[in-house]
């Protein structure tokens, strides 16, 4: 049984939302969020990616950044960049990129449903980055990123969703990506407690991106409970920004690896010690090369394209996250050839999002790897199936495409 809330929603209008929506806060290096304000200065990078605004050789505290962040919000709203809608609403996002549609709620998700289990996980959290997103969050007053959700399809909610777009909607553009950003607001009370009740019949949402983003808005959650005696359960703070998806709408791509030695093998010793678990066969280019089944792994080593295909891909099952092939592919190959014992830490391992297609992944074995390799995409139903078993998937397992865009939308907790 999921809750959802309406709230009144913090937006730029139509003329000012290409300008002031960005990628997720990080998916930028800082050199890209410093040259991408220079051509858009109200970009919501200047909100979520405060150290823009010092220069590079100066040394701040958090406590002056999430301050920063607090300004830069208040200033867009002072110039009228940003304003609030005066009523309670959900809201309804549409992206479109060429064949692929998406249409999702976005909506206040209750955080305690988190900690309940409601809100399924797949990630493991670091405390220190939970804090800091914590902290941004009750410095500036709101949550500024979505939390990207998906659940298993409800005719009754899908159809309900897909009524709410018969109207014109407030937010229209297509950004430089490519991808279509529209928005409607939904204020009518009786379609708003249609929708509610709808979700209530939904057993689960599950966390596609932004398991941070959510842990801290539970962090903050707890700590206004603890300092407020006339907590009723039912304010701001108590829910954090979903956007939320039915999981068969979803785009999944490749997540790929490279790492930058062959851990003091040469690379007939490398390939030999793969030969007990893989079928391998040279591939002219990357496209014979790609994955078209689980199981399958693209590998470019020395300027050659590889496809390596499990002699047992049973070997793993029934296991949910170990049947995943980035589970595979680090437990044949990344641990006990490479030496990758710990992908989140280990500093000689990379990842490629599928966007960039995999000659992204020959140009790094041109500049600093050695062998790079590229997955089968991973299903939004192992995604769930490892959630719903209370386990977590290796890191970088999932690439969703085409992402969310924040500051369309924000949610004031104050």
């Amino acid at each position: 049984m999921v809750t959802i809330n309406a709230f009144k929603g913090l937006r730029p209008n139509q003329e000012w939302a290409e300008k002031v929506a960005s990628l997720p806060y990080d998916v930028y290096s800082e050199a890209e969020v410093r040259d991408l304000v220079k051509q858009q200065p109200n970009s919501f990078l200047t909100v979520i990616r405060p150290e823009m605004h010092f220069s590079e050789d100066t040394t701040v505290s958090n406590a002056e950044l999430h301050q920063k962040s607090k300004v830069q919000l208040e200033s867009l709203i002072s110039s009228g960049i940003l304003s609030q809608d005066t009523q309670e609403s959900i809201y309804i996002y549409a992206l479109t990129l060429g064949d692929h549609r998406q249409v999702g709620l976005v909506a206040g998700v209750r955080v305690q449903e988190y900690d309940q289990d409601i809100i399924k996980k797949h990630e493991q959290t670091r405390p220190d980055k939970e804090q800091d997103r914590a902290t941004h969050i009750d410095v500036v007053g709101a949550n500024t990123g979505p939390v990207f959700l998906t659940y298993r399809r409800h005719d009754d909610v899908d159809t309900l969703i897909n009524q709410q777009q018969s109207e014109m909607p407030i937010i229209n553009f297509t950004a430089d990506d490519g991808v279509q950003h529209q928005i409607w607001q939904v204020s009518d009370p009786e379609v708003i407690q249609a929708i509610q009740a709808g979700f209530k019949e939904v057993s689960a949402l599950y966390i596609a991106d932004g398991h941070h983003r959510m842990a801290a808005a539970g962090r903050v959650q707890k700590e206004r409970q603890a300092a407020n005696p006339h907590h009723t359960g039912n304010e701001a703070y108590n829910f954090a920004l979903g956007v939320m998806f039915p999981s068969a709408q979803l785009n999944v791509l490749d997540y790929n690896r490279c790492v930058k030695d062959l851990n003091g093998l040469s690379s007939s010793d490398f390939m030999a010690q793969l030969k007990p678990y893989f079928e391998i066969e040279e591939k002219a280019t990357h496209q014979d090369a790609k994955p078209d089944s689980a199981g399958k792994f693209g590998m470019y080593l020395d300027d050659q394209w590889y496809q390596l295909q499990l002699k047992d891909p049973r070997q793993f099952e029934p296991d949910p996250v170990q049947s995943l092939d980035a589970a595979r592919l680090q437990t044949l190959i990344l641990d006990p050839v490479l030496g990758i014992d710990n992908p989140r830490t280990n500093q000689r391992i990379s990842f490629v999002g599928g966007i960039r297609g995999l000659e992204e992944l020959e140009l790094r074995c041109r500049q600093d790897s050695k062998v790079a390799f590229a997955l089968y995409p991973t299903s939004v139903e192992q995604l769930m199936t490892v959630a719903d078993a209370g386990k977590l998937m290796p890191p970088k397992s999932t690439w969703f495409e085409p992402k969310l865009r924040s500051g369309l939308l924000i949610n004031p907790i104050d």
